[in-house]
């Protein structure tokens, strides 16, 4: 079957949506979500949305923030674009019914998180990404423009490859026309055919044992992308955020939002002594990237396997207030946050790499663009500054959408495109070949590949990655297509391409911390 629509979106979350509800006045869209539209990493941010919306703090403090969060590696222009169209988008998403949380004289309540120097994170209790996840969801089911595909998961990407073109990284002008797509419910694989597509697939939490991303975080669009000869970078930059509920039976990890330590929380080892301020002035306000190492060296000093997160000294009717979700999480597993320590341990969080684009949201590969959390947009730098991901997101839909709608009367669609081919295959009924080889890229990646690398442990990362990709090339060839076998493929090329830049990066920056080489280059 072929199916043809102006805008194809691959991805459910922020940015996905978001495009989608401002070009939708122009043309036909297609939302493909992989399982329901309500499922994606969005609805699992918890702290906020930064942007600044009051007159004691300004674009300039905001900025240094990102940058020196960044450590020299964020693109300042970018860096100036997302915070100076921060407000407008947020005013957007208030008309689109996000209701952020305000305060008696109906201003808004801000919060402060790690890195900020001022109050600025706009939040909905401790839930504002499940607020924004609905509200989105609300605007796309009524919007007549637009359709709905659940269950439809993205096999690849459509180019000059599938009319018998050799495409290869040099290749200029590569070209997306859309997109092949798995129907899961009837397992057949279906031609979109697109004037403009949109990769927003989210994170890569997945590839870890350990992370707060919801099991839909494979990497598919930057896999795909990859796949497709697109430019991907800066795929080192993995940020383990600090605290996660420590339960090892549970996965996603449950996050404890920044926001609390911003509050007040203070972190501290097993025998109840705070250690923060052995490793930065800011103590427990210090970025991610430090907070997420001293924790995993008091770890490693001590041989626990989590520390603790203390809020006890707060008021425990503002703490039950401020964090209804987390109160009620934690106490459902035996924790009361108001008179208990909270067991936390770092997990697999959030990329700051992903597909190479620039200012206008496009891709290396014309006609494709990428917007949230699989692209890489040069605001994030080496570490990604707390809640500037939302806001980076809305802010790239926006730019999208805009140079998108400038083109699109002069796109026609590809009509040579081939159906997808599957003669010679046949049902893959061992499972067991997929379920282990998951788990084998998640203990690989966690134990080699994690907050603290080495040469030795990224070159045996390497090696036994490569035995994978082997096995599952050959079972993919071999295979109808699954959504399993994809998403097992997608994995392993995505764990590929960090642990190939982690070893391309000579020096200790960011996220990214080698015991090999522990200082800096200068720059």
């Amino acid at each position: 079957m072929v199916r043809k629509y102006d805008f194809i979106v691959i991805g459910s979350g922020i940015a996905g949506m978001s495009f989608a509800l401002k070009v939708a006045h122009k043309g036909k869209v297609a939302i493909l979500s992989k399982t329901r539209l309500e499922e994606a990493n969005t609805n699992l941010a918890q702290g906020g949305i930064a942007s600044v919306t009051k007159d004691s703090d300004n674009f300039e403090k905001h900025i240094q923030d990102t940058l020196i969060c960044g450590d020299g590696l964020c693109d300042e222009e970018v860096v100036r674009m997302v915070v100076e169209n921060a407000p407008s988008q947020i005013d957007e998403l208030v008309k689109w019914g996000v209701d952020f949380d305000k305060g008696d004289e109906g201003n808004f309540d801000l919060h402060k998180e790690g890195g900020h120097s001022d109050f600025r994170i706009l939040h909905h209790k401790d839930a504002t990404g499940a607020e924004i996840q609905k509200r989105l969801v609300r605007q796309i089911k009524k919007h007549p423009h637009i359709d709905v595909f659940e269950n439809h998961f993205a096999v690849e990407i459509i180019t000059q490859h599938h009319l018998g073109m050799l495409v290869k990284h040099t290749t200029p002008n590569i070209e997306c026309y859309g997109a092949y797509v798995l129907n899961e419910k009837t397992r057949h694989v279906h031609t979109f055919l697109a004037k403009v597509t949109m990769m927003a697939t989210g994170g890569i939490g997945s590839i870890y044992q350990s992370t707060t991303n919801p099991s839909i975080a494979t990497g598919d669009g930057i896999a795909m992308v990859y796949r497709a000869k697109g430019l991907v970078s800066d795929m080192e930059f993995v940020q383990f955020h600090p605290t996660s509920f420590y339960n090892p039976n549970e996965r996603p990890s449950f996050l404890i939002t920044e926001a609390m330590r911003g509050y007040g929380a203070v972190l501290r080892t097993r025998k109840g002594r705070q250690f923060m301020q052995k490793y930065d002035e800011r103590g427990s306000l210090a970025p991610r990237d430090i907070v997420a190492r001293a924790i995993d060296s008091e770890m490693k000093l001590s041989g626990d396997d989590f520390v603790y997160l203390d809020v006890t000294h707060k008021s425990a009717e503002e703490t039950k207030a401020h964090f209804p979700t987390i109160y009620q999480k934690c106490l459902s597993l035996g924790v009361d946050i108001t008179k208990d320590y909270i067991p936390v341990v770092p997990a697999a969080h959030y990329l700051c790499g992903g597909i190479e684009v620039d200012v206008y949201s496009q891709s290396s590969i014309r006609n494709l663009y990428a917007a949230g959390e699989c692209s890489r947009t040069g605001l994030h730098g080496a570490n990604r500054l707390a809640s500037n991901s939302l806001i980076e997101a809305v802010v790239y839909a926006d730019k999208a959408a805009t140079h998108a709608l400038g083109r699109i009367e002069g796109i026609v669609f590809n009509e040579q495109v081939p159906e997808w081919n599957d003669e010679g295959t046949s049902l893959n009924e061992e499972m067991v070949l997929i379920t282990q080889s998951a788990k084998e890229v998640g203990q690989i990646m966690s134990n080699y590949v994690g907050i603290v690398r080495s040469n030795l442990r990224l070159k045996r990362a390497m090696d036994r990655l490569e035995i994978l990709y082997k096995e599952t090339e050959d079972l993919f060839t071999r295979s109808v297509v699954t959504k399993d076998i994809c998403e097992l493929r997608n994995i392993i090329n995505t764990a590929y391409l960090v642990i190939k830049m982690a070893m391309q990066r000579k020096e200790s920056r960011g996220l990214h911390y080698t015991l090999d080489y522990p200082d800096k280059i200068e720059l």
